[in-house]
């Protein structure tokens, strides 16, 4: 997963450990026949972690993602493969294609020959590195052909078979190495042009960057296809990438959604968590952070990527981030990028935390102090419910409130022109994409985003009444992006194009200008094909039909409507009356948050700078699945800012069933009589359980015994006769704790 201090400059990937795991605990490797029997045939939860097993990160999920395919001194790969699979762990794998602990390939001992040469190289020599010893690296041939034989050869070699690559990254900034120069001769056959001398330059560059990076995932995941199947292997390839919002934030280019389209490709992990969500935006014109509204559009962005195409989707959120700060605020952040990940309800695969042990092993700030200590109790048994949940969740059909069918168009050439600045055309803050996006979705909108690449996938537009779209950011990277928008548009839909079409790379290098085209804009070309004739200099809203639909053009860049307080007003209005009166849609309604029902869950979002300062009341029982202490409660109040996590105990199922309804651990082993509800329940150590038991009746007796069965102390027991639900809080344990309840 990819961590950072300073977007724009470096980033740092933490997942060294201190603990030591001494050379005696392996010794139960005797053979893989000892392997727990219970390993987990299907993954619905994962984690990825660089450490072996320790007690302290056991967090139950279906599977780990071990990290990494080095040996370590006194700890082979295959050793720390073996200790998560001895705890009934399903063991996938997972290594950076950009970047990653391969000094014997960058110093030349796997093949004799240095590759240092390789580094992505910014402007003055200045190379871009991971970390100490880890470059960002240009991926020639002979890298990938070390990926294929070095990494993924021997993975596949110790049975695992599912693969996650990371982070395929190309900085924006970089593109002036050797390495660079030479693949840019043999892709366009034209010398290399440094980017930062013209918009063209840079358009190019970034293209190249894209299809160096597309061109290695395509390669190494047809590599291990194949050498799987010569072993009898199915295997499964999974890119693991930050949201295309993201990456053009941050100004790094990436293949992103092209990949999902490759055969060799079996999904993603949205790699979506405080640290991306966090980073300020525009709105109203005030910079700040708005991190659920943020994530809200990641997430949004990486289902709109895959969700046509019929590729696993992975949710992935931090419980902390990179950045030290205290756990406040990792509270706080944790439960937005949380809430908008369970927004969506047709995901329903979740990579639960990365790096447990740096959640559970190392000290942050408290709030509003110095001191620096382990991970508090109460939110590290909030951290286990919410996580417990999400092995349970189900995908629903149900939709998230609000109005339905307004889209926003994006593309993967939304990353090429973001660094650096050309005739003084800026984007601040990537405000063009979220002058599109946040004007909606803060007025209660689940606005989707909908991508420029699949339109040739039927379900890509199902739905989109009104699209909106703008090449101020962009541009489309084939002629046939338009004919799908001009069939659409006259086939009834309602297209609205914000843009003043004079950002410098309106007559970069590409098909509108090339080969017999001569448009001095790409939309001019989309135009022509729609039979209208928008003025360019006339910054009034222009309406025109086309066919049976409708389209309006309004000449300002999206940037202009999130950067001036009150600057949406007449994007807002147009979107209005496109939804209302030309696409026809029904009443477009504006309010403050977002609801959904999903299963017995009820997930809420009250935004504060929506178009009022109402709160959500829900009606209980409810149980609150973000206080630790699991309250039953009668009425919750969601005021805006907060989020809401909760446990409608109308929608029960099997209400006549004794059953853990919610736990800051995984459930095993459950056994029913007449009279009687046992189970086991499994968390890390040094956590602190708390569950709340729905039960026919109030309990006469509770024994709590741990995995050698010696009775451990109850910290806090209860009982509510209004929901017919016990509370109890004792000390996690990974070997098992037994509770046996008799009434």
């Amino acid at each position: 997963m990819l961590r950072t201090t300073a977007p724009a400059i470096n980033k740092t990937l933490i997942i060294k450990s201190s603990l030591l795991f001494p050379c005696l605990i392996f010794s139960f490797f005797i053979s893989q026949a000892q392997v727990h029997h219970n390993v987990i045939s299907h993954q619905k939860t994962v984690f990825q972690t660089s450490s072996p097993w320790i007690p302290e990160i056991d967090v139950r999920s279906d599977a780990a993602i071990i990290y990494g395919s080095g040996d370590r001194p006194g700890m082979t790969f295959k050793q720390r493969i073996h200790s998560w699979k001895l705890h009934g762990y399903q063991t996938d794998f997972m290594t950076g294609i950009a970047w990653g602990n391969y000094q014997d390939y960058f110093y030349g001992k796997w093949d004799g020959k240095m590759h240092l040469d390789e580094v992505q190289v910014a402007i003055n020599d200045d190379s871009v590195w991971h970390g100490h010893h880890t470059p960002y690296i240009v991926p020639i041939p002979s890298y990938i052909h070390y990926m294929e034989q070095a990494v993924t050869k021997k993975v596949i070699d110790e049975g695992i078979t599912t693969l996650f690559f990371e982070e395929p990254e190309f900085w924006a900034r970089s593109g002036y190495s050797d390495a660079f120069k030479k693949a840019w001769k043999q892709y366009y056959g034209f010398n290399w042009r440094p980017q930062d001398k013209s918009a063209e330059n840079t358009y190019l560059s970034n293209k190249l960057k894209y299809h160096l990076y597309y061109n290695a995932i395509k390669q190494v995941s047809s590599f291990a296809k194949a050498y799987g199947k010569s072993k009898g292997l199915e295997v499964r390839i999974f890119i693991a990438t930050h949201s295309l919002v993201n990456y053009s934030s941050w100004e790094i280019v990436s293949p992103e959604a092209s990949l999902a389209s490759l055969p060799g490709i079996d999904g993603y992990i949205a790699q979506v968590w405080t640290g991306t969500s966090r980073t300020p935006v525009y709105f109203n014109g005030i910079e700040k952070e708005r991190t659920f509204e943020n994530a809200f559009l990641e997430y949004g962005s990486m289902v709109s990527m895959t969700a046509p195409t019929g590729r696993t989707m992975y949710f992935l959120t931090d419980p902390i981030e990179d950045a030290r700060r205290d756990w406040g605020d990792y509270k706080r952040n944790y439960e937005a990028t949380y809430t908008a990940e369970i927004l969506y309800p047709s995901v329903d695969h979740f990579e639960v935390m990365p790096w447990p042990e740096r959640i559970f092993t190392k000290p942050y700030r408290l709030p509003d102090s110095d001191s620096s200590v382990l991970i508090p109790h109460d939110y590290s048994t909030q951290i286990l419910v919410m996580v417990n949940a999400l092995n349970k969740i189900p995908a629903s059909k149900n939709q998230i409130s609000g109005t339905k069918g307004i889209g926003v168009l994006m593309g993967n050439s939304l990353m090429f022109q973001r660094f650096p600045t050309h005739n003084g055309y800026t984007d601040p803050q990537f405000s063009n994409f979220y002058g599109q996006t946040l004007p909606l979705l803060m007025r209660g909108v689940p606005v989707q985003t909908v991508q420029m690449e699949n339109l040739a996938y039927s379900a890509t537009l199902k739905g989109i009444k009104v699209l909106v779209m703008s090449y101020s950011n962009m541009k489309p990277m084939s002629v046939k992006v338009h004919q799908y928008l001009s069939d659409w548009v006259k086939n009834g839909g309602t297209l609205i194009y914000c843009g003043r079409d004079d950002d410098p790379y309106q007559s970069v290098m590409e098909w509108w200008n090339t080969k017999g085209n001569h448009f001095k804009a790409p939309s001019d070309q989309l135009f022509k094909l729609l039979n209208i004739h928008p003025g360019l200099k006339d910054y009034h809203i222009q309406k025109f039909s086309a066919g049976k639909g409708t389209v309006y053009v309004m000449r300002q860049d999206p940037k202009e409507f999130v950067m001036k307080k009150d600057g949406d007003t007449s994007y807002v209005n147009v979107v209005k009356r496109a939804f209302q009166h030309d696409a026809k849609a029904g009443k477009i309604i504006w309010k403050n948050n977002f609801i959904l029902h999903r299963g017995p869950y009820d997930i809420i979002a009250v935004m504060n700078e929506g178009v009022s300062d109402q709160p959500v009341i829900v009606k209980g029982p409810v149980i609150d699945l973000f206080d630790p202490s699991l309250p039953v409660l009668k009425v919750k109040a969601v005021t805006p800012g907060h989020e809401a996590f909760l446990y409608d105990l109308h929608r029960v199922q099997n209400k006549n069933k004794p059953q853990v309804l919610a736990a800051a651990s995984r459930i095993y082993e459950e056994k029913i009589t007449g009279k009687s509800y046992s189970f086991v329940c499994k968390s890390p150590l040094n956590t602190v359980n708390s569950m709340r038991i729905l039960l026919p009746r109030a309990p006469e007796s509770i024994e709590i015994t741990n995995d050698v069965g010696k009775s451990i102390p109850i910290i806090k027991k209860s009982w509510d006769e209004s929901s017919h639900t016990c509370y109890l809080s004792f000390a996690n344990s990974p070997e098992g704790i037994t509770a046996k309840i008799k009434w």
